[in-house]
């Protein structure tokens, strides 16, 4: 009969199962990353030489890293933000909220690596009246800056014109 100090010191001599190692949090794949490049703080100017900034925004990486936050502070007319991220799906959803209250809804993903293209319908964004299909384009520039690159359809992406084309500039 074994007796309880031998019990105990067999009990120490075993070897714990090793736990199975715990899943992988929820939004740290690759797929998750694909706008990390947009994260920062930024001054925002017009792409053309000599302009002036136009805005500040700071994006931020939220909620365990499953959304991306932008904060839209013009120095000029109407704010605004967004909320971004990767849904079930497998696309990259934009929730676009302006200081009038008014909203926007895009959809896409990365395309190649550091690009980021999103579209919607964007109403009044031409004009009264207008619902135009709106595209912009995120594209990590090799000076470490980003462009967003705006473009709109009438005709529901048959043809596009362009709409704005902005440089986010790293805050020093």
């Amino acid at each position: 009969m074994i007796t309880l100090l031998a019990a105990a010191l067999l009990a120490q001599d075993a070897q714990p199962a090793t736990p199975p190692a715990p899943p992988p949090p929820p939004c740290e794949s690759e797929a998750h990353q694909a706008f990390d490049f947009w994260v920062g703080e930024w001054e925002v100017t017009p792409n053309q030489d000599g302009a002036a900034k136009a805005a500040d925004s700071k994006i931020e990486k939220l909620y365990r890293g499953c959304a991306v936050r932008e904060n839209w502070m013009p120095l000029r007319g109407a704010g605004g933000g967004s909320l971004n991220s990767l849904r079930p799906d497998g696309l990259w959803h934009q929730r676009w909220v302006g200081s009038g209250g008014e909203t926007v809804d895009f959809v896409g993903g990365p395309v190649g690596e550091n690009v980021m293209v999103l579209q919607g319908y964007w109403r009044g964004a031409a004009g009264p009246g207008s619902n135009p299909l709106v595209r912009m384009t995120y594209t990590l520039r090799e000076d470490g800056s980003v462009r967003q690159h705006g473009e709109q359809s009438l005709d529901h992406g048959l043809t596009w014109g362009a709409s704005f084309d902005l440089i986010y500039r790293r805050k020093n």
